[in-house]
């Protein structure tokens, strides 16, 4: 039992706080022991229900991860969040042998090799078979009640918005020893390490494809979905990405922001250029089978195509 002294403003007053650590086999609320003059808050259902202005709120940030400085208000909880740092992974999938540093993502995990979907939309009723593509789900309903206060962002949890508030700050700790980029999280930097290598970590479970980083690889996965959250307003055309959407936003305004460096045409599409770029090149990459006639566009080898209708190939 550790005793703490905690003295007030005045001097003729003096309290004393009882602590005691207790380790538990299973995830139980911390139990602390408090003593504070005549009355114990010790048992209380909401232990910072009667706090008064001045008094202390052991709960708030007594565990804290020495990590990454999140703080947790029992010791199972940062036991379990310490296993996110490890690189131990002990729950394996006897299906598929993927591993897993929770029972949790083990347990959600499971959906994907049956046909359940336990996560429904409360808004449209859409059903899900994992909590992260859930999650993604519900941001195209604007369920983001965490707003930062610096520049009025919102996110879907808490801890996103926490995450997210470093960016406002000006502690940039994490130092990039090949280019001097710093960074606000240690995760960022160490998913930005593998730029400056040959390494690919992040690979699809689909298709086996290789990203660097953690975020294209998320962006990437959506291709395996039916999932097309972007939705256009205009034409009701849906997309994988929100970068796919805004690009196609291009086609309905009179932007054309890509310009041709040799003859300055401008279109309002990347693919668009690439594809006029070929006229002042040699190369021709479409080539009929039939007569071995080349073309500069996949569209004019359609359009070429009909010629050869009553000719079987």
């Amino acid at each position: 039992v550790e005793k703490v002294e905690i003295k007030s403003e005045r001097e003729d007053e003096t309290d004393y706080i009882y602590i005691k650590h207790e380790t538990f086999p299973a995830p139980e609320e911390t139990k602390l022991e408090v003593d504070q003059s005549e009355e114990s808050l010790a048992g209380m259902h909401n232990p910072n229900e009667n706090l008064q202005t001045g008094d202390i709120d052991l709960t708030s940030s007594y565990f804290k991860c020495s990590v990454c400085n999140v703080s947790f208000s029992q010791k199972y909880l940062l036991d379990n969040h310490l296993l996110l740092h490890s690189s131990d992974k002990p729950f394996n999938c006897s299906v598929c042998n993927k591993s897993f540093s929770r029972k949790s993502h083990l347990n959600e995990h499971f959906f994907v090799h049956s046909k359940e979907k336990p996560f429904n939309s409360p808004i449209c009723n859409r059903s899900f078979s994992q909590k992260t593509h859930f999650n993604r789900h519900v941001l195209v309903h604007n369920m983001k009640p965490f707003k930062c206060s610096d520049c009025n962002m919102s996110f879907f949890n808490e801890s996103t918005l926490t995450k997210h508030l470093s960016v406002h700050s000006n502690e940039n700790a994490f130092k990039c020893a090949l280019c001097s980029k710093s960074f606000s999280r240690k995760s960022h930097i160490r998913e930005h390490l593998f730029v400056h290598s040959n390494e690919k970590p992040f690979k699809c479970s689909v298709c086996n494809k290789s990203f660097c980083r953690k975020s294209n690889l998320n962006k990437h996965l959506l291709v395996h979905s039916d999932v097309k959250e972007f939705k256009c307003s205009i034409c009701n055309k849906s997309f994988f990405q929100k970068t796919n959407l805004k690009i196609h936003l291009l086609v309905h305004s009179n932007e054309k922001p890509f310009k041709c460096s040799i003859c300055n045409k401008s279109f309002s599409q990347k693919s668009g250029i690439n594809a006029h770029l070929l006229v002042h090149s040699d190369v021709k990459p479409f080539k009929c089978l039939i007569c071995n006639k080349s073309f500069y566009r996949k569209l004019h080898l359609n359009t070429h195509l009909l010629v050869h209708d009553d000719v079987t190939p």
